[in-house]
């Protein structure tokens, strides 16, 4: 599910409920890392949603937290500069 690369970076893929009651990580689904996000998938609001969420739960910079690709659909493959496979985990747990 995750990749870990030579720069310090972690990749992974989100799938993302948008028009949530609020914006949590809940958990995994089929290799995915399952995302509720209180924003509307509408001008990229719920991009920068997931964007803040992952900053802010693994305490990066959010210019350390990439969109690779799925910018306009659920399913997303997010790469984070400056986090561990295992921070990451911890936040579905």
């Amino acid at each position: 599910m995750m990749d870990q690369d030579d720069g310090g970076a972690i990749t992974f893929t989100v799938r993302v409920i948008p028009r949530s009651s609020r914006s949590e990580i809940v958990g995994e689904h089929d290799g995915a890392l399952k995302v509720r996000l209180k924003a509307p998938p509408v001008d990229g609001a719920a991009n920068a949603e997931l964007i803040k969420l992952f900053s802010k739960q693994l305490g990066v910079p959010k210019s350390a937290v990439e969109i690779l690709t799925g910018e306009t659909s659920k399913t997303k493959r997010l790469r984070i500069t400056g986090a561990t496979a295992e921070e990451v985990q911890k936040l579905s747990a």
